[in-house]
């Protein structure tokens, strides 16, 4: 039986922000079995975490594929491991590199590389997908659309099947501002199996470059405008991007899967 727990991110009250599993086994279990209980605990993202010397090596799993980054199941890994008494501060070894996360209370500080984005061609498809034209576009690690206000990020009703036929399955919209915040932003994913993410560490490393240059500062309030919704503080660091957060605990247990 392997410990879990399931941790709301980026909120400070239960049934917000996005739900995260942290599965702590003492090694990795086949890559097959962590797939499927990804599959089985149907959430954006299960993260394993299994101790490397006074560090961590971190994977995470949406419900259909293994993935590069993030933010959120990193967060609630830290939140766990905290208040499981295993210190205040991380060091994550990922297919990312060195992630790091810092723990006072319920707030969780992660340390994640900017990712850079330049001038895009806007795909075809792209506005029947969202439901709405977007200003233009740019590309980062995942295609991101801008829109000329917060209140038409959050009114969007896309077309998941023509989300999903897009370069790359996903889709990042953003705009400035919204109910006192710097930016807005709701991510689009069916490719990855999450139709929409509720609140995502890995889009604002691709979002927060942008706006800091755009907006001309490089500490920003930021907000999700899914259903479930969530806000974050980041920072502008250079080459990395600092995102701060509360975490709630929903629920704790073991999974009783097989031998691994």
């Amino acid at each position: 039986m392997l410990p879990y727990w399931i941790v709301d991110a980026f909120t400070d009250r239960l049934f917000a922000g996005n739900p995260a599993a942290v599965v702590l086994p003492e090694k990795f279990p086949a890559d097959a079995l962590m797939q499927q209980i990804a599959a089985e605990n149907n959430l954006s993202e299960t993260a394993f975490a299994v101790p490397e010397g006074e560090d961590f090596r971190l994977r995470w799993f949406t419900p259909t594929v293994e993935v590069e980054l993030c933010g959120h199941a990193t967060l609630a890994t830290a939140f766990v491991l905290a208040h499981q008494g295993r210190g205040a501060a991380f060091r994550f070894h990922t297919r990312s590199g060195l992630l790091t996360a810092t723990v006072d209370g319920d707030v969780v500080s992660l340390d994640f590389p900017a990712r850079r984005f330049a001038p895009a061609e806007m795909p075809a498809g792209l506005a029947e997908a969202l439901g709405a034209v977007p200003l233009h576009v740019v590309q980062s690690a995942d295609l991101i659309a801008v829109m000329a206000d917060a209140a038409t990020v959050a009114a969007l009703k896309p077309d998941m099947a023509r989300v999903k036929a897009l370069p790359g399955g996903a889709v990042i919209v953003t705009a400035a501002g919204g109910e006192g915040v710097d930016m807005t932003s709701r991510y689009f994913a069916p490719g990855y199996g999450i139709d929409e993410d509720p609140v995502t560490g890995s889009l604002h490393t691709q979002v927060v470059p942008y706006w800091a240059e755009k907006l001309g500062r490089t500490e920003l309030s930021c907000r999700q405008a899914s259903a479930r919704g969530g806000h974050m503080q980041c920072a502008l660091r250079g080459d990395r991007v600092q995102m701060s957060g509360t975490a709630v605990l929903y629920a704790s247990g073991r999974l009783r899967v097989p031998e691994h």
